[in-house]
């Protein structure tokens, strides 16, 4: 009888850290190793993009990259994802996209990185043009260094691709909802383990005492470790189709949803039209433009405060390789306790949760700047620090469980919600959602805050953060209802194809 229990103890100590069952393994590693490869390069990129725009172009240019290159890129991009989908199988569309973005990082590795006075204008000539046309400065500026901001673009365009579209509408097709709840929260788990990995890179490749190349292209090296990831994640896609989609006991072929099903092929007005009418993707759109503009909205008003108190580059870049590193912590510890959340929980209640992580918290950021002359001065006397820097730590706080949050629930939830959708609905239905109501989610917070400085000139961060705060809690108010309205689509959908089978 005591071993029986202590058997029954183990085995649920087991499914609380591990909940994958032995023989799904074969199955979850290479999900897991393939989505680790992505958030790898992901984070990588990122990274790089934002130190080639900043020194080359200024850090003004990035809103403007943001509103007029990635956002119509992010258009295109859903639109030939649409016609890929019409034209070949969701494999081809795979290989096709993921090769595109692998070929260009090796020609900016190779070609454009190295070469920036071959391919660009004569900064003299930019000058000029700049002087002479000062409301269009910005964007003679990009231009002129139109291959940082090419890579830039498609930095961005690697995480709504690959992750958020490829990797998740694959994920989706070939994992069962029961499945979901223990494989999602977990994908996040082990991915994130690649976190720590890009600042290894960058310390192990970047150090000055590292003379692998010339100093004028010490980027080089990281760059060629990104491509490796991103063949590393065609040869896991390859593997899981030769391999686990082969197994009855992970793969059911006739199941709704699986990728050998034939796929009704509509046209590119015919999809649009769906989507548009469909209730159940306009509650999706909301609920992620909704996290994109209350993020961006309590970042400026962060990162205003963290550049107050970090002035310089060194000092600001440095702070932000902490925060990462916090971030990092958080992402995985949440991630554990999301899959244990997930499994013991409505979706609804799941999804729920990080709307309110981030009401609470912003809340608790906006009270602090505005009383920081009241109870702000009070409690940095108590923590024997400044008020800017305690409304620094708040704000680090609020962005740290907020995203992590974000990363173990939000995105499970989401994913979660495009399972009981037909084929059409999952392909195209989701690359509208995602990367259109994506991108005008991170564009919606800026959008919002370049507008407010144009009609207002003389305001800065400080005036401007009561105003920012309201949109805020209005915007996070209409997501909860969302979620609420979403909550009742998706059991109906879920009732709905097993009342089918």
């Amino acid at each position: 009888m005591k071993k029986s229990k202590i058997a029954n103890f183990l085995t649920e100590l087991r499914r609380v850290f591990w909940p994958i069952e032995w023989h799904e393994n074969k199955k979850f590693i290479p999900m897991a190793l393939m989505m680790a490869c992505i958030l790898f390069n992901y984070a990588t990129v990122r990274s790089i993009k934002d130190g080639l725009v900043v020194t080359h172009i200024g850090p003004e240019a990035i809103s403007f990259l943001k509103t007029y290159v990635v956002l119509p890129s992010a258009v295109i991009f859903m639109v030939l994802y649409a016609k890929l989908c019409n034209m070949m199988s969701q494999q081809k569309v795979f290989y096709t996209v993921t090769m595109f973005f692998i070929i260009y990082f090796a020609v900016f590795t190779f070609v454009l990185y190295p070469n920036p006075d071959t391919f660009h204008p004569s900064k003299e000539f930019i000058a000029s043009l700049a002087d002479q046309y000062p409301n269009f400065k910005w964007f003679i500026r990009i231009a002129g260094s139109w291959s940082f901001a090419s890579f830039y673009m498609m930095a961005e365009m690697w995480g709504s691709m690959m992750l958020t579209l490829l990797f998740w509408s694959f994920a989706n097709q070939i994992t069962k909802t029961e499945e979901a709840k223990r494989f999602y929260s977990m994908f996040g788990l082990l991915g994130n383990v690649a976190l720590p990995l890009v600042a290894v890179t960058f310390h192990l490749l970047l150090s000055p005492d590292i003379h692998i190349v010339p100093e004028n292209v010490k980027l080089i090296p990281v760059l060629c470790v990104t491509i490796l990831s991103g063949l590393m994640v065609v040869f896991l896609y390859a593997w899981i189709n030769s391999n686990v989609l082969t197994d009855p006991r992970l793969y059911d072929a006739g199941a709704p949803g699986s990728a050998k099903k034939k796929k009704t092929k509509l046209s590119l007005g015919e999809s649009f039209k769906m989507i548009l009418t469909s209730r159940y993707l306009g509650l999706l759109v909301l609920l992620i433009i909704a996290y994109g503009i209350s993020m961006n909205l309590v970042e400026g008003v962060w990162k205003a405060k963290l550049k107050e108190l970090y002035p310089t580059v060194e000092a600001y870049t440095s702070y932000m390789g902490i925060f990462q590193a916090y971030q990092g912590g958080a992402a995985i510890f949440f991630m554990l306790v999301g899959s244990n959340i997930l499994r013991r929980v409505s979706w609804s209640t799941a999804a729920i949760f990080t709307p309110i992580m981030i009401l609470v918290t912003g809340l608790a950021f906006f009270s602090f700047i505005f009383f920081d002359q009241g109870i702000g001065l009070q409690l940095a006397a108590f923590f024997g620090t400044g008020p800017l820097a305690l409304a620094v730590m708040v704000g680090t706080a609020q962005n740290v469980l907020s995203k992590a949050t974000k990363y173990s629930l939000f995105d499970s939830t989401k994913e979660m919600a495009y399972i009981p959708l037909d084929d059409e609905m999952k392909t195209k239905g989701k690359a509208a959602v995602d990367v259109i109501g994506g991108r005008f989610g991170k564009s919606g917070g800026g959008i919002i805050q370049s507008t407010f400085f144009i009609l207002m000139p003389t305001f800065t961060f400080t005036e401007a953060t009561p105003y920012f705060a309201g949109i805020f809690f209005v915007v996070v108010i209409l997501w909860l209802l969302a979620v609420k309205g979403l909550g009742k689509e998706y059991y109906k959908k879920l009732e709905q194809n097993e009342a089918a089978q």
